[in-house]
């Protein structure tokens, strides 16, 4: 299981996901470009000292994303609010590699029709999104479950 982060906007969310998925033994993928200096201190004080534990991937475009034996391993999975299909009725695979969108605009349709499947978080009618770190870690912790992927204690 992988994680990826499509054009990142803001920093403190980049680091949140980024200490989850050092807490989790989670690669990571950030495929740029990111609307922010990877240098960032918010990035830094939000992913506080465990950044040195995250196995990281930057890649420099979609494409190099695409070409990369990262994205060859298994299914690229997109988490959207453009679906129907709930992320708890999917059948995550331990290979899938979950891609979450800019915060600001999620992702182009090109890159969508490159997945191979979209799953949303079901939410009420009013409200447009969650936070992309709490709706990663909901995700990643029901693909982990699902998989017995979390790390043994």
């Amino acid at each position: 299981m992988r994680l990826a982060l499509y054009q990142p906007d803001i920093p403190q969310n980049t680091g949140t996901i980024m200490r989850l998925c050092a807490c989790l033994s989670l690669p990571l993928d950030i495929i740029g470009p990111a609307g922010f200096d990877m240098s960032d201190r918010n990035l830094k004080r939000a992913g506080m000292d465990y950044l040195e534990h995250v196995d990281l991937t930057r890649h420099i475009s979609f494409t190099t994303f695409l070409d990369s034996d990262q994205r060859r391993s298994g299914r690229l999975i997109l988490t959207t609010t453009k679906t129907d299909q709930c992320y708890t009725d999917f059948k995550f695979k331990p290979s899938d590699i979950l891609m979450m969108g800019r915060e600001s605009a999620g992702v182009p349709e090109t890159v969508a029709a490159t997945a191979d499947a979209a799953i949303t978080i079901p939410m009420a009618a009013a409200v447009r999104s969650l936070n992309i770190a709490v709706a990663g870690s909901m995700i990643i912790g029901e693909a982990l479950r699902q998989t017995k992927g979390f790390p043994t204690l």
